[in-house]
């Protein structure tokens, strides 16, 4: 007990020589990047404000050994003293007034956009400009997504691969984040951003070969198909069982600020996650530790069929990082440019002041969750049309580009037709490529195999040769 009041001692005297200088840190967040004042409109205003003064509060020391039963008074202007309780966190304030915090506010947080639906910039909202080869650049990824989903979507279909997971309706949340990002920025994704890898030089051959699981998949055929990843790309390989990623995430965002570094980390997340404890857990681990971290959820209204009315009373999941201290901001996940804009500013916050900032980007899952699901039983058609339709990201994007005239109608049905023919030969070079051999189960755990995974090995092969009508016959034994 003794160690750990000395311990909040020596806490509580750092942290208030250095309240100033990160208060002042964020009063000054985004000035190099063209942020504007609070009467000019900022999206980063509001959000920014609030984190500072949960700063202030935060490090307001509280005296050890004597929070629990020390009174102190202060004097208030309209209630002249007002008597204050000295705890852990700052002093707080005491009322005779029996009051319940509500559960949630009237009014939705807002959500942050620059594109209207027609793909014309909003009047009243500022934004940080693009040049025209990123603009473009994003825009060829998103219409290649496109053209993977559906290729490798009837490929599925077809039964050349096992299972497939498209990003229709995701696109500017895969792009719009990818480009705001430096290729020095660890990445931990959840199985709907092909886009950031895209964007990082991922080539399409290496995501067939993973698709099918070959011998030139990086992956060596061991994880199912869409569940991908590239050490050289900084892109750690996708995990199945939801929100796993996140606490990852925290310690890689830990490793990172010990590194001194001039990134962050930046992990992808659902609706459906932020109903697993992993990510409650993650939030408060991030925001205790202070680490470089950008978590992006694309909220698109599904955790597979249960819709997020099902899943929660809150207002999203916005309302749930500045529960835990996080500046967090919702923005349009169907408006690339707002996406952007949203992602630059929240790591250039995480790098500068070393802490967690969460973006919630709304969007909506056009395709079905899985090659092993059909939305239609859950989700009305109409419903689905409407997204698909009216707020098509790639749509909303083009419009804008094309009305910058750096994108012509010309372009667009030559790169189409282009991608899918890489696309389809892709996917036949993969699939007459000899698939990984049964060893490979057993390497890459330990420098030296140890003899009880040589006795499984041994026996495994031995099964199959006595059995191979019971095993896939293109898998070779090896050795």
């Amino acid at each position: 007990m003794a160690l750990w009041l000395a311990g909040m001692i020596r806490g509580a005297s750092y942290y208030k020589k250095t309240l100033i200088s990160i208060t002042t840190r964020s009063s000054r967040a985004f000035a190099s990047s063209g942020a504007r004042d609070a009467d000019k409109g900022s999206f980063r205003t509001p959000y920014m404000a609030s984190a500072t003064a949960f700063i202030s509060r935060r490090f307001r020391s509280s005296v050890a050994g004597q929070q629990l039963d020390h009174f102190s008074s202060h004097d208030d202007e309209d209630k002249g003293q007002v008597r204050t309780l000295d705890f852990p966190g700052g002093r707080v304030p005491y009322t005779s007034e029996m009051r319940f915090l509500p559960g949630s506010s009237e009014n939705r947080v807002e959500c942050y956009r620059v594109l209207d639906d027609d793909g014309y910039p909003l009047s009243s909202t500022p934004f940080q400009h693009i040049d025209k080869e990123v603009a473009v650049k994003m825009y060829r990824g998103m219409v290649t997504l496109q053209a993977m989903d559906t290729v490798i979507y009837e490929a599925q279909r077809q039964g050349r691969i096992s299972f497939y997971m498209t990003s229709y309706g995701e696109e500017a949340v895969n792009l719009g984040s990818a480009a705001a990002l430096s290729s020095d920025d660890i990445v931990l994704p959840q199985y709907r951003e092909p886009g950031v890898m895209l964007w990082r030089g991922f080539e399409l051959q290496e995501f067939v070969n993973q698709f099918f699981g070959n011998k030139n998949d990086i992956g060596k055929g061991r994880q199912m198909p869409t569940h991908y990843g590239s050490n050289k790309h900084n892109v750690i390989t996708i995990s199945a069982p939801l929100a796993t990623q996140l606490p990852q995430a925290v310690g890689a965002a830990y490793s990172i600020k010990m590194d001194k570094k001039d990134a962050c980390v930046v992990t992808y997340f659902g609706d459906g996650c932020s109903s697993e404890g992993d990510f409650h857990a993650s939030l408060n681990f991030a925001a205790v530790m202070e680490v470089p971290i950008v978590y992006i959820c694309r909220n698109n209204g599904w955790a597979i069929s249960t819709p997020v009315t099902d899943q929660f009373r809150s207002d999203g999941i916005v309302v749930k990082g500045q529960a835990y201290g996080i500046p967090s901001i919702r923005v349009d996940g169907n408006d690339a440019l707002a996406v952007y804009n949203a992602v630059g500013a929240a790591r250039k916050v995480a790098i500068n002041e070393q802490r967690p900032v969460l973006v919630e980007a709304l969007t909506y899952r056009v395709g079905h969750h899985s090659t092993s699901d059909d939305s239609t039983k859950y989700r009305p058609i109409d419903e689905i049309e409407h997204w698909k339709t009216a707020r098509n990201p790639v749509s909303i994007f083009r419009n804008w580009v094309q009305r910058r005239s750096w994108w012509s109608d010309k372009q667009e049905s030559d790169f189409r037709a282009h991608i899918r023919k890489q696309v389809i030969h892709a996917v036949q070079v993969a699939e007459k490529t000899e698939k990984s051999p049964v060893g490979s189960i057993f390497c890459d755990v330990y420098e030296n195999v140890p003899p009880n995974l040589m006795e499984q090995e041994k026996l495994l092969k031995e099964t199959i040769r006595r059995y191979p009508q019971d095993f896939p016959k293109d898998v070779p034994l090896g050795n």
